[in-house]
């Protein structure tokens, strides 16, 4: 679990995440920029969510789609599984 939780996807999304939160408290108006940031963040955060859940499926011996990030190393991260 420790892998998942303190990859770098996440610990970006997270840290991006409270740099809005920061921004957002000023008291300024919501405008489309902070919109875009908005967006933007959450798509970071989806994309990264969706890295973990491939690397754990891949790492059980499941299949996962050919247009992830770790498509292709399937057979490399379930015998890195099966070796612990």
């Amino acid at each position: 679990m420790r892998k998942y939780l303190f990859g770098t996807g996440i610990i970006t999304a997270v840290s991006s995440g409270l740099a809005l939160l920061r921004g957002t408290r000023d008291g300024e108006p919501f405008t489309w920029r902070q919109g875009l940031a908005w967006l933007s963040w959450g798509i970071t955060l989806a994309l990264s969510i969706g890295t973990i859940v491939d690397t754990y499926r891949a790492s059980r011996g499941r299949l996962i789609a050919s247009d992830s990030p770790i498509s292709g190393q399937e057979q490399q991260l379930l015998a890195k599984r099966l070796k612990r």
